[in-house]
């Protein structure tokens, strides 16, 4: 599916363009909105190289991951990124994944992202089941996550390595019949 265009009341998901490198890497290349991430703060060198893979993979036929920008919709500011990803290990699955500029933290931008990738997953890639996983200490996305509707399944232990140092992620996952039952 190509290419995505998915609306909320206030925040859209488009698809990536090489323009838009220098407002993901104000996310990837910021230490706060890394913290939590599986990984540390990214060089615009990085970040650039990271959209150009996006914007390639997203015509791949079949197209795996969805890597969008996400877009506050009255000033047109890219201020999150959001990935989507199909699991070739499960049927009918996918990970996803979001991070947001800390400027736009704390008005429920995170939960208004999380419904567009979920929304998305299910009702147009017609998923069984989606997933995600959080830093045990990101209270924020937990918050969020369980406010989407998704459940906490559990803890994959030592499952991240950062700076030198193995972290646990807490795993959340959503199916469709309970999305479904949101709407």
């Amino acid at each position: 599916m190509y290419p995505v265009s998915r609306r909320a009341h206030r925040l859209e998901l488009r698809e990536l363009t090489l323009a838009d490198a220098d407002a993901v890497h104000a996310i990837y290349g910021s230490p706060e909105a890394t913290e939590h991430l599986s990984f540390t703060p990214r060089s615009r060198d990085d970040v650039g190289q990271i959209v150009a893979r996006s914007i390639t993979t997203a015509t791949s036929t079949p197209r795996t991951e969805y890597a969008l920008a996400v877009i506050e919709r009255d000033t047109a500011a890219l201020i999150g990124y959001g990935r989507l990803a199909t699991d070739p290990h499960q049927q009918q699955a996918a990970t996803f994944g979001f991070a947001l500029r800390p400027d736009a933290w704390g008005v429920g931008y995170g939960l208004e992202t999380v419904h567009l990738l979920l929304g998305l997953g299910f009702e147009e890639l017609a998923l069984h089941r989606i997933w995600g996983a959080r830093s045990p200490l990101n209270q924020a996305s937990a918050h969020t996550m369980l406010k989407a509707g998704m459940t906490e399944e559990g803890r994959i232990r030592e499952h991240v390595r950062k700076d030198g140092q193995w972290r646990d992620s807490i795993v959340h996952a959503i199916l469709a019949h309970e999305w479904a039952q949101q709407a």
